[in-house]
C-alpha cells in the first residue's frame, strides 16, 4: 500500500525558492524598462503598470500550488484578486492621468504588502521570510507615499519604477535564505 506524504517544507522552500529568483528577475528587468518610460504615461507605460499586478497573479498562482501542503492558501487567494482588480484599475485609470494610476498602484501596494506580511510571518517556521515580511512592510508604507504623492505636481512614475527593485531584492535575499532550507530534502 502506498501513501501520499503531504508536501514537506523542503520541497515548498525549494519552490519558492524558485519562484522568489523568478520575481526579482522579473522586478528588476520590469524597473529598468520602466524607468525608461517613467515620465510619461504612454502605452509602453500602461503596458508594464498592467503587467506588473498580472505577473503578481500568476507568482501567487504558483505559489500557491507549491505551498498547499504546508498551509492555507486562502491569502494567496485574495492576493490574486487584488492583483487581477489592480490590473483593470491601472488600466482604467491611464485614462485619467498619473496621479489616478498612482492613487490605484498605492492601494494595491498597501493590501499586497499586508498579505506579504501576514504570510511571511505565518511562513517564520520555515526559514527564509524575514525579507518578505520586511518587504511587506515596506510596500505598505511605500502604497501610503504613492497616494499622497498622486496629490502633488508634476507627479511621474519613477517611484513606481522604484517600487519594483527593493521588492525584488528582498524576493533574492529571501531566495537565497530558502537554500538552506530546500537541501534538508
Amino acid at each position: 500500500m502506498t501513501t501520499l506524504a503531504a508536501p514537506r517544507i523542503p520541497t515548498t522552500a525549494s519552490a519558492l525558492r524558485q519562484l522568489y529568483f523568478v520575481r526579482f528577475a522579473f522586478a528588476i528587468v520590469w524597473a529598468v524598462v520602466m524607468l525608461t518610460t517613467a515620465s510619461e504615461l504612454g502605452p509602453l507605460a500602461v503596458t508594464l503598470l498592467v503587467l506588473y499586478p498580472l505577473f503578481d497573479v500568476a507568482a501567487a498562482i504558483v505559489d500557491a500550488r507549491a505551498s498547499r501542503g504546508t498551509g492555507s492558501p486562502v491569502l494567496l487567494y485574495v492576493n490574486i484578486a487584488v492583483s487581477l482588480l489592480t490590473a483593470i484599475g491601472v488600466a482604467v485609470a491611464s485614462t485619467s492621468g498619473i496621479p489616478a494610476v498612482l492613487r490605484v498602484w498605492g492601494a494595491w501596494a498597501i493590501v499586497a504588502g499586508l498579505v506579504q506580511l501576514i504570510v511571511g510571518v505565518t511562513r517564520r517556521a520555515m526559514g527564509g521570510q524575514w525579507p518578505m515580511i520586511i518587504s511587506g512592510a515596506i510596500s505598505v508604507l511605500a502604497g501610503g507615499s504613492f497616494i499622497v504623492m498622486a496629490g502633488a505636481d508634476g507627479t511621474t512614475l519613477t517611484n513606481a519604477a522604484g517600487y519594483a527593485i527593493p521588492g525584488g531584492i528582498f524576493f533574492l535575499i529571501s531566495a537565497l535564505r530558502l537554500g538552506r532550507v530546500a537541501k534538508r530534502d
